[in-house]
């Protein structure tokens, strides 16, 4: 319980340093297509965030965002030996995107791993594949990950430790993204599918 506490500490703390690009506020109107449907602001612009990454998918290739981007998409980072939170956010896409399938959407799950170290094709193949037949791992090499977190703006950090546990700190956002307008909107980790899969509508049927 004590280790689970701290870890969810570590969480918070991760989570509200890497927030600290985003803000909750209504985004400005002025020729925004989206403008109705957005509930928070990026510092900056929406523009900022996203952009061109090449990885590695569970087969070993090398993509770019190109590749893996063709439909919407929810885009999460985290890591695979994550205890808790990475598993609940990314099952909670997952049944978000089952939720827009039935309302006729077809949504792409991504997951890309903050942990290269330990997250091989194989093993982010893996975690993909048993929350979600459509879901896309993605890694790469400590350089690749990097440059695609800075796209996104998160924040991850790997916690002091030479065993093999050790932890990482890492934002929490999800990134719902479009092959032609590119990233879009945020959601927190506290909406529910029904949440998440209401929001991402409000886009598709703009798009």
């Amino acid at each position: 319980m004590i280790r689970l506490a701290a870890v969810s500490a570590v969480v918070v703390i991760s989570a509200l340093i890497g927030g600290i690009w985003y803000a909750t506020t209504p985004a400005s109107t002025d020729g925004d297509k989206y403008a109705s449907c957005r509930s928070t602001q990026v510092a900056g612009g929406s523009d900022t965030i996203g952009g061109p990454f090449t990885l590695v998918n569970a087969a070993g290739e090398t993509v770019t965002d190109k590749d893996v981007i063709t439909k919407p998409s929810l885009v999460y980072f985290g890591y695979t030996f994550c205890p808790d939170v990475c598993p609940l956010d990314t099952a909670r896409n997952a049944e978000a995107v089952d939720v827009l399938k039935e309302r006729g959407f077809d949504v792409t799950p991504v997951f890309i791993s903050v942990d290269p170290a330990r997250d091989t094709p194989e093993v982010v193949g893996d975690f993909a594949a048993n929350l979600h037949e459509d879901m896309i791992g993605l890694t790469g090499s400590e350089e690749q990950v990097r440059a695609a977190s800075q796209a996104y703006r998160t924040y991850y950090r790997r916690q002091p430790g030479d065993d093999e546990y050790y932890l990482v700190d890492h934002s929490t956002f999800s990134y719902l993204v479009l092959p032609d307008a590119g990233f879009v909107e945020f959601f927190r980790r506290d909406l529910s599918p029904e949440d998440v899969a209401d929001r991402t509508s409000c886009f598709l049927n703009l798009s």
